[in-house]
């Protein structure tokens, strides 16, 4: 049983910074793709950014000049930073490990950009 675990949400300010972690119960984290998803009130979940096992990071475009996602696969951990945030950044942050056929997705954690 696949379990992933998100932490480090909370309020923020505009234009500031948090720093999202997702840790992961499987036996070899690095062989899997992992993401972050986000939704936000009243709308649909997003992709945020990806990372593929041994592949390169991308994050989504309207993110990806502030955003930054990565893996350490010692820790079976992937990180979302998240720098100059914004009030539409406010959604709750899902962290989710691609094992074909299956999708495993975290509990979620909330982010809120509020002054």
């Amino acid at each position: 049983q696949v379990q992933l675990v998100e932490s480090g949400g909370g309020l923020v300010q505009p234009g500031g910074s948090l720093r999202l972690s997702c840790a992961a119960s499987v036996s070899i984290f690095g062989k899997y793709t992992v993401a972050w998803y986000r939704q936000g009130p009243g709308k649909q979940r997003e992709l945020v950014a990806r990372i593929p096992a041994g592949g390169m990071a991308n994050c989504h475009d309207s993110v990806k000049a502030r955003f930054s996602i990565s893996r350490d696969n010692a820790k079976k951990m992937v990180t979302l930073q998240m720098n100059d945030l914004k009030r539409e950044d406010t959604a709750v942050y899902y962290c989710k490990l691609q094992s074909a056929p299956y999708d495993y997705w975290g509990q979620g954690t909330q982010v809120t950009v509020s002054s």
